[in-house]
């Protein structure tokens, strides 16, 4: 049991901070949290909750005596905060973020001269949804949370930051800001750039009848999920990681032009061998940790054409409980096994459906 009270604030309470308040309150006994947010809503929805004992208005003397501060607003504003909350740090104050783009606020936090109380924070892990009322304890756990600690972070305030992150159940990783920032912008930052480009090829190609949207199933809509995010966070990233978004998109657009050269040629072997490649590094990648990009919990159900027959899966679905996302008939299944596709919020819920089918009688199939 925590015997000394620790102190945690929050400048924005959304779907991450939100999260980490609810991971904090749980996993530590003795807390007081503190939280600014600009939605009220969300303040007195944490406070009925018992999620923080205290909403804040303001910026102020309230935020001294922290233990840890968390910048959970957009990033497009992080850096204002970080310069406001100067004047209530103390020394054993550490003070963090949650962008997805490290270098910048690193570099700001050292030429503030709070470097030895700042360490950049990226947890992997998300969700469509947004607010409080979206906040989960468990968000964190089995994911990816990276820290990127100035030349001045202490040691102590750094093993501070893991011993909490381990207390939630996250999976810290320490590395440099720009060894982050090229990470991220090779393996989440450009494919969300990617995305959006194939929807606008498909959008800008397709026929006056619309046929492409209408055929577009599976494959294509799974490549292109991700262009749903917020167009918002995705121009402040591209503009924050730059640098590295436009070295790894030269770098694919070389890629391209290599395969569509044996597409050419008609090199046969040499196609069969970049494709044999990707497979096996792609059946190689580690699926039981959340990553860069939000996972998607999906089964497909082989279902004969009669009436009923979704709401019959439906219904026995609810009746243990399993919440579903989305359900629906998978028109194009060229590249496809299974007549319906179900999805799900959790991995949880996708395994718990995936039994009740099997015992049903249904052929089930997991991607």
């Amino acid at each position: 049991m925590d015997k000394k009270i620790q102190k945690f604030a929050f400048v924005g309470l959304g779907l991450i901070g939100g999260s980490l308040a609810k991971g904090i309150k749980k996993n530590y006994q003795n807390t007081k949290i503190i939280a600014y947010d600009t939605n009220e809503n969300d303040l007195k929805k944490a406070l009925t909750d018992g999620v923080i004992d205290e909403a804040k208005e303001t910026i102020d003397e309230s935020f001294k005596g922290c233990d840890f501060i968390f910048l959970c607003a957009p990033v497009s504003v992080n850096n204002d905060y970080l310069k406001a909350l100067i004047p209530y740090l103390e020394e054993k104050t550490l003070i963090t973020d949650v962008g997805s783009v490290k270098g910048p606020i690193v570099e700001l936090a050292t030429t503030l001269g709070i470097g030895g109380s700042f360490i950049g924070g990226h947890p992997m892990t998300g969700s469509e949804k947004s607010g409080f009322e979206s906040a989960k304890e468990h968000l964190f756990e089995n994911a990816y949370y990276i820290l990127t600690p100035t030349a001045q972070t202490p040691a102590d305030k750094l093993e501070r930051y893991l011993h909490l992150l381990t207390r939630i159940r996250a999976l810290p990783k320490v590395m440099e800001a720009s060894e982050h920032d090229f990470i991220t912008g090779t393996i989440s930052h450009l494919p969300h750039v990617v995305a959006a480009s194939l929807v606008h090829l498909v959008e800008d190609t397709d026929t006056k009848e619309q046929l492409m949207k209408e055929m577009a199933a599976g494959g294509f809509k799974d490549i292109t999920r991700i262009a749903s995010s917020s167009p918002a966070m995705w121009e402040q990233i591209c503009l924050l990681n730059q640098e590295n978004i436009l070295k790894v998109m030269t770098r694919y657009i070389e890629e391209l032009e290599k395969i569509k050269d044996l597409v050419r040629e008609a090199d046969g072997p040499a196609l069969f061998q970049f494709f044999e490649e990707a497979k096996t590094y792609r059946s190689d990648l580690i699926d039981d940790k959340k990553g860069a990009l939000a996972k998607h919990y999906v089964i497909y159900c082989d279902l004969s054409d009669e009436a009923g027959g979704i709401a019959s899966i439906a219904t026995a679905l609810a009746s243990q409980r399993i919440n579903l996302k989305n359900i629906g008939i998978v028109h194009n299944r060229e590249f496809e096994e299974g007549v319906l596709r179900i999805e799900f919020y959790d991995h949880d819920s996708r395994t718990a459906a995936y039994q009740v089918l099997i015992e049903m009688g249904y052929e089930v199939y997991e991607r």
